[in-house]
């Protein structure tokens, strides 16, 4: 048998990775099997096998393929001495909840990661990769709220701690209810007026530009 190309490969890989949303999103994480998405995606099991480990392997390629652009626009806040740091951490949040809003793949990424993943058996690999990502951003907003209130010259009103884990609450609240019931508010709308207040509690508005 021939050996396929690289580009055969990787086709394979995101075919996967599709059926992988679709299967995981319709059945639950937890429910659904390997076969269910190699006979979604039109190959062998064994075809699995070659690109991933495991499931849970599986279900954090797919999520780095969507969130990863995102958690990369994140770790670029402070790179340009000339932006404020407050302006880049909004819009960050920002471009991210419209990304949501507006592209069909990452709704349903997101919803699958919020509403339809247990955090049980193999799947714990999956609680390690979220953990993760949780550390990290609460990271980065630390950082950009230290910058943020150093380039301001007023010290937080609370601890830079506390602070950056409110507001990590306050997003992931937000996309967590709003793929709960879609209709129920417009999210950009409603995150642009929220960390407005918010930041404002803190003690930090935005500089013009």
């Amino acid at each position: 048998m021939a050996r396929c190309t690289k580009e055969e490969a990787l086709a394979t890989r995101n075919r996967l990775l599709d059926a992988a949303e679709h299967v995981f999103a319709e059945k639950g994480v937890s429910r659904t099997s390997l076969h269910d998405i190699a006979e979604a995606a039109g190959v062998s099991r064994g075809a699995i096998y070659w690109h991933f480990k495991n499931k849970a392997d599986l279900f954090n390629a797919m999520m780095e393929r969507t969130t990863l652009p995102l958690e990369d626009a994140l770790h670029q806040i402070g790179d340009d001495p000339e932006l404020d740091p407050l302006h880049e951490l909004q819009r960050a949040i920002l471009d991210t909840m419209r990304k949501i809003t507006a592209d069909e793949r990452t709704r349903r990424v997101f919803e699958v990661a919020t509403l339809k993943v247990e955090y049980v058996d193999e799947l714990l690999a999956v609680k390690a990769r979220h953990l993760q990502c949780y550390v990290e951003g609460v990271g980065q907003m630390e950082r950009s709220l230290r910058e943020a209130a150093l380039r301001r010259g007023a010290p937080l009103r609370v601890s830079l701690s506390m602070a950056a884990q409110g507001l990590h609450a306050l997003v992931v609240g937000l996309i967590h209810s709003w793929l709960l019931a879609p209709q129920a508010f417009e999210l950009v709308g409603v995150a642009e007026m929220a960390l407005g207040v918010y930041l404002a509690g803190l003690g930090l508005v935005p500089q013009p530009e």
